[in-house]
């Protein structure tokens, strides 16, 4: 497997990762696949931060994305959403796209990376709950999942609200 930033010619495939990673029978079409096609067209978008998973083959099996987001009027980081195609899960597949994301985050110098997401999952790459460091959830109903993982440039000063790149608060 090969971790690499996205092309324009994956714009299809990342389409039906997400689609495939995120579908349910009741939501054949789940809101993730049309977020993440609505976070390219916003000034959020950090494409450096836009990684794909490449099996062996060639095809595309996992996609995640970091947008701009803040705290308060800092700059941060909005990690989501993460997919892996359903037949490449439990394969290390997601892991590897959270390491390297995290790895690339940190060698542009971002502060934080801040993330909506099973605590169980993410806690084994350093996300621990976002109170704990004073960051604030749009929605406190979020405060179980709603979790933050410091970089070398964090400092204890980043504090507040955190707001997400515009087109997850259409969600």
């Amino acid at each position: 497997m090969l971790i690499r930033r996205e092309r324009p010619a994956d714009v299809v495939a990342i389409r039906d990762v997400t689609t495939a990673a995120f579908a349910t029978a009741e939501t054949p079409r789940p809101v993730e696949a049309g977020l993440i096609d609505e976070l390219r067209a916003d000034g959020g978008w950090l494409a450096s931060l836009s990684l794909v998973a490449v099996s062996h083959d060639g095809a595309i099996v996992g996609h995640v994305a970091c947008t701009r987001g803040h705290v308060g009027d800092a700059p941060a980081l909005g990690l989501g959403p993460l997919s892996v195609r359903p037949d490449h899960q439990r394969e290390g597949v997601g892991s590897a796209l959270v390491h390297t994301v995290l790895g690339a985050a940190d060698a542009l110098d971002e502060p934080v990376v801040v993330l909506l997401g099973d605590p169980g999952y993410y806690h084994r790459f350093g996300f621990r709950p976002a109170a704990g460091l004073g960051i604030v959830p749009p929605d406190p109903q979020w405060a179980p999942h709603f979790q933050a993982r410091p970089l070398h440039a964090y400092h204890r000063g980043l504090v507040g609200p955190f707001r997400y790149a515009a087109p997850f608060a259409r969600l």
